[in-house]
């Protein structure tokens, strides 16, 4: 696989490559083998978040002044770059976050299909005329740039998250500064560069690579008007409460505890696999992964009987390995949460039917074995909160009305799915769930790229994304009056 060129290494500021002000750097470990060293990134502090938010400021005028039409074909061009370059997008995400190769791949062409859809959105970025009350006049709306946003974005999706963050902050107008996850600073920094390479004006999109402290800078830097940010919900509370004094606009994408309801006429093989895909897909690191499987008890031997050898056969190795079924998760902090849960979950009265240790391959690596739990308790600690990694807890449920009640019990409201061949039922569990993606007899892990991705209660603030109500967060309304 390739390597970090030299640039890539670095942020990216008013359209140069830069070392961070301090000199500091970050080593960049890959998940599936500790002993390799990727590349060491900058590791930037308040004045590199500064720096970049100068000249976002400086660039925005010039940038909402070519309008989004204009402003699309700057992003066409970045598209054809991700693809011709989609490959080598597919291996470094490998290589740092630890996905499996093919599941790296679809990422990236996620990427470019919601990158196709926003770049549609140029053309409809609409207001609306409305009837005046007074004689010769009209009245209308239109929608103007928030200004200078700042993107904040998570490993488990390096390319993708921040695409829908990026991609819409500028056909609106907007000049942003992205500052990644420490965990995956080389995607990111191959996504700036397609961006750069497509003749992207100076300053309009900055990269500043680091940790806390750039991200504490932009969301206390009063010239940037709003943060859109996908990661934990302690982290989204403390940006929201952050920037409250001074009205700053947030979009806050953050955790989930999700379920899969099985009921007593499900196709159990069907469930089965939309189980494993959501479950243990990614090793479990996705917001919308499936955490929780509610069954009805009639069918609940005949589903574990089903879904134990199923994931007792996975295999694990690293995401470039041929046949691997699952690969590490992205640290060792995730690996320790991960057996921290189980063992919890154990000590609550649990039972591992499956998995729950860490795994022993040929390289050192954040391995974790799919894990299955039974005997679990609606309310305990490991049905409430979220893991992210692949650790699935079964619960048993007593009819239609019983599962509704244990799925809505969580805080979190991202995704919900429901396995029935009751039509009725398939209806009523849409207007049941309290979460933003509902799925019916399929895998329940987002939704396409045209969709909105979003959640409900403490899983989401503000408007959702990849979706035309986006422009709700990037743009400000305006209303007008001509008189004529």
């Amino acid at each position: 696989m390739a390597e970090p060129r030299p640039a890539h290494l670095l942020n990216h500021i008013d359209g140069a490559w830069v070392p961070s002000s301090s000199g500091a750097v970050r080593a960049n470990l890959n998940p599936a083998d500790t002993d390799e060293v990727i590349g060491r990134f900058a590791e930037s502090d308040a004045k590199d978040a500064t720096a970049a938010v100068d000249a976002a400021s400086a660039a925005q005028a010039s940038w909402d002044a070519l309008g989004p039409i204009e402003r699309a074909t700057f992003l066409t061009a970045a598209a054809r770059l991700i693809e011709e370059r989609r490959e080598e997008f597919a291996e470094a995400i490998t290589r740092e976050q630890g996905k499996r190769l093919s599941e790296a791949r679809g990422e990236v062409s996620r990427s470019l299909a919601i990158l196709e859809f926003t770049i549609g959105e140029a053309r409809r970025i609409n207001g609306v005329t409305t009837p005046a009350e007074e004689p010769r006049t009209i009245a209308m709306t239109f929608r103007r740039p928030l200004g200078v946003v700042g993107l904040i974005t998570p490993w488990n999706f390096p390319v993708a998250i921040p695409m829908w963050k990026v991609a819409p902050a500028l056909i609106a107008g907007c000049t942003a500064v992205l500052k990644p996850s420490p965990l995956t600073p080389w995607t990111s920094a191959l996504l700036v560069e397609a961006f750069a390479d497509a003749g992207l004006p100076t300053g309009v999109l900055n990269l500043v690579q680091g940790d806390r402290e750039p991200g504490e800078t932009l969301v206390a830097d009063p010239r940037v008007a709003g943060i859109s940010f996908t990661g934990s919900l302690p982290v989204g509370q403390a940006i929201n409460k952050a920037g409250a004094g001074r009205l700053m606009r947030t979009q806050l994408e953050l955790g989930g505890k999700n379920a899969l309801i099985v009921l007593s006429d499900a196709d159990l093989d069907a469930a089965v696999d939309a189980i494993a895909h959501g479950a243990f897909g990614q090793s479990g690191q996705r917001c919308s992964a499936t955490s929780r499987v509610i069954v009805d008890r009639s069918v609940r031997e005949d589903l574990l009987e089903r879904l134990v050898p199923r994931v007792r056969a996975m295999r694990i190795g690293p995401g470039d390995q041929d046949g691997a079924d699952i690969g590490p998760v992205v640290n060792d902090e995730r690996m320790r949460a991960c057996l921290t849960a189980v063992g919890t979950a154990v000590a609550a009265g649990a039972t591992v039917a499956c998995g729950g240790r860490a795994a022993e391959l040929d390289t050192p690596g954040y391995f974790v074995e799919p894990t299955v739990l039974t005997d679990v308790a609606w309310d305990s600690e490991i049905a409430q909160e979220e893991v992210f990694g692949p650790v699935l807890s079964v619960i048993d449920c007593d009819g239609y009305e019983d599962a509704m009640r244990i799925s809505n019990s969580v805080r979190y409201g991202m995704s919900g799915t429901i396995f029935t061949q009751n039509p009725s039922l398939m209806f009523q569990a849409l207007q049941d769930f309290q979460a933003g993606m509902l799925h019916v007899n399929r895998p329940g892990v987002g939704a396409y790229s045209h969709l909105p991705h979003m959640g409900a209660k403490a899983s989401q603030l503000g408007a959702p994304e990849c979706s035309p109500d986006v422009w709700d967060f990037y743009t400000d309304l305006r209303s007008a009056c001509i008189r004529y």
